[in-house]
């Protein structure tokens, strides 16, 4: 199986905060969620659930989920828009410790869509 990306939102203090890391099996790169859009191909939605249940419980953040990938698409214009037809993906496990869409509370961990677009800062699931 080739080398699968790994793309991720970047909560770690520094010149990075509050940007998309996507994780080549060669390099990180990061991008501001204003500025780009990211398209995501053949993805699974991935999550360390003991680590979520922890920040659930009120401990410490670190990282503990991320979405793999075959292929991501940086966009610097010409983005694509997210209606009413792309549900949400969402992850906070503050909230939740999985991800979920849109206000259902059931876990997709483990998941797998054909195309996910980046709006700003959130994740939507594209028909393709």
């Amino acid at each position: 199986m080739a080398k699968r990306i790994k793309v991720r939102f970047n909560l770690g203090r520094g010149v990075n905060y509050f940007k998309w890391k996507v994780e080549y099996p060669d390099r990180s790169e990061y991008y501001s969620p204003t500025e780009v859009q990211l398209v995501l191909a053949n993805c699974e939605v991935k999550n360390n659930q003991k680590t979520a249940n922890k920040i659930f419980e009120g401990k410490h953040k670190q990282v503990c989920a991320w979405v793999l990938c075959e292929q991501v698409l940086i966009r610097k214009n010409n983005f694509e828009s997210a209606d009413t037809e792309c549900p949400k993906l969402k992850y906070n496990p503050k909230v939740l410790p999985h991800w979920v869409i849109g206000d259902n509370k059931e876990s997709v961990d483990g998941q797998r869509f054909s195309r996910l677009i980046s709006v700003d800062y959130s994740l939507y699931i594209k028909k393709v």
